[in-house]
């Protein structure tokens, strides 16, 4: 017996412990080297734990739903064995000969669904144990759950549990929430508590950006391979904002202030298990192209849970644009240890008055939450401005001015 064991994958300083979800193979079981075992869920994402060598999944040490910490064995594998048969199952007692012969069920299958998947069934009501995935060994996508709850709803199954039901008989369901929601929401009352927050609005009239767009969006998809959204304006009109205005971009550390030398900007951007914030590094150094690629790269993995720790950790600025779903107005809770965030909101045509005249232009409100500790109102409102005045002309953020 040559044994090798799985361990949970180092963590980062932040986080102190995760949570196993689905075991994928059982023991007895035969895996190939990194073969995907299970999934450790910790407060930023979700990662896969693969199999370090080809064998036989001999113990199972954690199971699922154990809570773990960096370099823990997870299990063994016997590097030196072959699987053998599963063990038939025991025979259930023989029915009275009375009772009708029932047609055998048959066996449960074993599809474990991705953390996307995993978000929409558990929304719908879907087991995913009913779905045939179509992903690797099985595995159910998010393109499986998203049909699956599509699908007609056929008649009503027996439930394999009975539905939970409140003191007045009405149906209730109680969830655990997941470590990232918690954290969440440890962050934001950490915030609201810690933070002197004030925030400051102002409007900015799109159109020339709109423009910009209409005019070289072909080409610059052709180009790029990446659509021109408004995102990567508003990094720009935010980084040339910062430069002017360092506080803004600075941080808290108990009595000092951090001025930071490098522009790390979060953008917000939703998941099945949440909101998460990936990091655009040296933002300043990025072209607009260069924003729109990696901003189209992490929404598309944040949709699979395949944002890394490193994508997630830090900032010194944040972007929340709540603007995708029609949000008006609202004021955004800092991202703590930051000191600042932008919000931005729908873009709608509303009137507005021009040299005496009525008129209607495409208007965005804007919104800076920031902390009153080290940003005096001053700071705030001049950087908002200087970021709606980048806006309405964007050749400023091309010449710098």
């Amino acid at each position: 017996m040559a044994i090798t064991e799985v361990l949970v994958p180092q963590l980062s300083e932040s986080i102190s412990e995760a949570t196993l979800l689905n075991w994928k193979k059982q023991p007895g079981e035969a895996v190939d080297a990194d073969e995907i075992l299970i999934e450790v869920e910790t407060d930023k994402v979700v990662l896969e734990v693969p199999a370090p060598a080809a064998g036989v999944l001999a113990e199972i040490v954690k199971g699922d739903g154990a809570t773990v910490t960096s370099g823990e064995v997870l299990a063994r594998i016997d590097t030196a064995a072959k699987a053998s048969a599963p063990a038939p199952k025991a025979e259930a007692p023989a029915a009275p000969a009375a009772a009708p012969v029932a047609t055998a069920a048959p066996a449960a299958k074993s599809s474990v669904a991705s953390p996307a998947a995993g978000k929409i069934l558990s929304e719908k009501g879907i087991d995913p144990a009913t779905l045939e995935g179509t992903g690797r060994a099985g595995r159910v996508t998010k393109g499986d759950a998203l049909a699956a709850s599509a699908a007609p709803a056929a008649a009503p199954a027996t439930p394999t549990a009975p539905v939970p039901v409140g003191l007045d008989g009405r149906p209730e369901q109680r969830v655990p929430m997941s470590r990232l929601r918690a954290r969440v929401a440890e962050r934001l009352i950490q915030s609201q508590s810690e933070n002197a927050i004030l925030t400051t609005f102002n409007e900015v009239n799109m159109q020339a950006i709109m423009d910009l767009r209409k005019k070289y969006k072909e080409a610059f998809e052709k180009e790029h391979g990446v659509k021109l959204g408004f995102t990567s304006f508003f990094v720009k009109a935010a980084v040339a904002a910062l430069k002017r205005y360092p506080v803004v971009n600075a941080s808290v550390d108990g009595k000092d202030i951090i001025y930071h030398g490098y522009f790390d900007i979060g953008v917000a951007v939703g998941s099945p298990r949440g909101l998460v914030v990936p990091i655009l590094r040296n933002a300043d150094q990025l072209s607009l192209a260069d924003i729109e690629k990696q901003i189209a790269d992490f929404g598309r993995r944040a949709q699979d849970g395949k944002l890394t720790l490193d994508e997630l950790t830090g900032g010194t600025f944040s972007i929340s644009n709540g603007g995708v779903f029609g949000s008006m107005l609202s004021t955004p809770i800092i991202n703590p240890p930051q000191s600042a965030i932008l919000g931005i909101h729908a873009t709608k045509d509303r009137p507005v008055v021009e040299n005496g005249q009525i008129v209607i232009r495409p208007m965005n409100y804007l919104a800076l939450s920031y902390d009153h500790r080290i940003i005096d109102g001053r700071e705030a409102v001049l950087a908002l401005v200087a970021m709606k005045e980048a806006l309405e002309d964007p050749q400023r953020l091309l010449l710098s001015v």
